[in-house]
């Protein structure tokens, strides 16, 4: 090579290197959470953001998480211990609220407070809570109906609070200063007669919701999910320069389903996407999209496309972040139960302590049940994927005939390995409602007062199986019954959840010891 080419050489190489994406630094990897964090809604306040999300009939409720690389979460509150307390909601004379209690949330920052809203057809009310310290302050509430489906709360520069809602139709209304509630004579008028419009041409839908509206330099974006018939859950984005309209509407994502959710900027300027794709029997699970923006459009995914990795930090395990081991041993200064926890409804805390065998949690049965579904006091925590396992140590030797206690995976088609007891004797069970009944698997002997129970949930490219095992001295495992394959309905809306219960069919006062909670990522 002649010395004099090398110049030009070198300026060749140095713009291919410039213009070739650098993967080696792209460290996170979608989903970002491979666990059920459905209709998430997420604000950046100086480097911390915080997002709010959906976990419907559990108690408490409203979970807010805390993360400072938009990648790595951590659950830090709760904006409800009760949403409301009805039969529903307390699990009582045969009713449950499953798959309803609140749903998609709004999350805001204004004036020095944090506010969340939500809606519930469980209440029948739109509820907003707020706090000056969304880490450790207490939330107060305010409720109004009717329920608002799918509401996006918007503080505007001028300081009017509104909240723009419906499917397909949506609607804008003005709150009261006080946000007690629509404001008499306020703004209250149709601003897109038809969400779905900039998908008809692919396909009519009867979906157009899961509003999030934005104000970015001057102009307002408005993110809905629409899911044309045929195709894939689609992110339709709308723009407008004054929030009453006229908005104008596209196609902002059709890739993978992964849909419903808004915007968000980082500190060094760069934009992403927030939204989360159905995935089977773990739930819905959180996607990050980079966006550039063109024309005052914002411009989601990589050619269309979701990545699968991004130049953020590196993903680390959900364990303790938003799951956790429990050996439900207190300290005088410890919680008396970690945020992971959440009970199926609202839990009768008469019933439930960690004080009256130390390092035990004590399930006591306070009614007679038919079924685990309607079983109250169950305590619950997140599924996860790829593959998860759960462990838990029971002892039974409190059980009363007929009484029924174990470690569950809580869907409308569960499965579960535990206790029973039937007259003076105890059996170890395994029930598989896979096919939306439930079947007695295996029934076995227990001589024994402590025993063991292990899951593996495996949701690998939607394999969507569990299976269980038992152990009599947390060495030596027994597979037992058949495999669970799981599946995700509609009636409970929700993931696969670890589940510890406790529950009576013949007569009550008998309890269950539960010596600890272990969760692990499976192999």
């Amino acid at each position: 090579m002649h010395r004099n080419q090398l110049p030009a050489l070198l300026v060749v190489m140095a713009a291919l290197f410039i213009n070739t994406p650098n993967t080696s630094r792209a460290q996170a990897h979608n989903p970002i959470i491979f666990a059920d964090v459905p209709d998430l809604s997420i604000i950046r306040v100086g480097n911390n953001y915080y997002m709010s999300s959906t976990t419907m009939h559990m108690s408490p409720g409203l979970p807010i998480m805390r993360s400072t690389d938009l990648v790595n979460w951590k659950l830090v509150g709760y904006c409800y211990d009760t949403l409301v307390n009805n039969d529903p909601m307390n699990l009582s004379n045969g009713n449950s609220t499953y798959g309803r209690g609140s749903w998609a949330s709004s999350i805001r920052y204004h004036n020095g407070l944090f506010y969340v809203s939500t809606f519930s057809a469980t209440s029948g009310k739109t509820h907003i809570y707020s706090t000056d310290n969304i880490e450790k302050g207490q939330w107060k509430e305010r409720s109004f109906r009717p329920a608002l489906h799918d509401h996006s709360l918007f503080f505007d520069d001028d300081g009017k609070a509104y909240l723009l809602y419906g499917n397909k139709k949506l609607t804008l209304v003005e709150l009261n200063p006080d946000l007690s509630g629509i404001k008499p004579g306020g703004v209250n008028q149709v601003v897109v007669e038809n969400s779905t419009a900039p998908t008809d041409s692919i396909g009519s839908s009867g979906l157009g919701e899961g509003s999030q509206l934005f104000k970015i330099n001057g102009k307002y974006y408005l993110f809905n999910i629409t899911w044309p018939r045929g195709g894939m859950r689609t992110v339709v984005v709308h723009r407008a320069d004054r929030i009453t309209g006229p908005y104008e509407g596209r196609i902002g994502l059709q890739d993978l389903g992964v849909a419903q959710g808004g915007l968000i900027d980082a500190p060094d300027g760069n934009w992403y996407a927030y939204l989360f794709r159905d995935f089977g029997a773990v739930g819905r699970i959180p996607y990050l999209v980079p966006v550039t923006w063109k024309d005052g459009w914002p411009v989601i995914g990589i050619n269309g496309k979701v990545p699968d990795t991004l130049h953020l930090q590196k993903n680390k395990e959900l364990i303790p972040g938003i799951v956790v081991s429990d050996e439900f041993s207190r300290g005088p200064k410890d919680p008396l139960l970690p945020l992971a926890w959440q009970w199926n409804h609202n839990p009768d805390n008469s019933l439930w302590s960690l004080k009256e065998r130390k390092g035990f949690l004590r399930l006591h049965t306070g009614r007679t049940d038919s079924s685990l579904l309607l079983a109250r006091n169950m305590l619950t925590q997140r599924t996860f994927g790829p593959v998860s396992e759960a462990i838990v140590a029971i002892d039974v030797a409190g059980m009363k005939d007929g009484d029924i206690t174990g470690l569950c995976l809580l869907q409308k088609n569960y499965g579960y390995a535990g206790v029973k007891m039937d007259g003076s004797k105890k059996y170890i069970v395994m029930i598989n409602a896979g096919s939306g009944t439930a079947v007695e698997a295996a029934l076995v002997p227990l001589e024994q007062e402590r025993i063991y129970f292990k899951t593996v949930c495996d949701f690998r490219n939607r394999k969507d199986t569990a299976h269980f095992s038992y152990s009599l001295d947390n060495k030596i495992w027994h597979p037992i019954g058949t495999t669970l394959q799981m599946k995700y309905t509609l009636p409970h809306f929700m993931g696969y959840r670890f589940g510890l219960f406790n529950y009576a069919t013949k007569t009550t006062g008998g309890f269950a010891d539960f010596d600890f909670f272990r969760v692990a990522y499976g192999q």
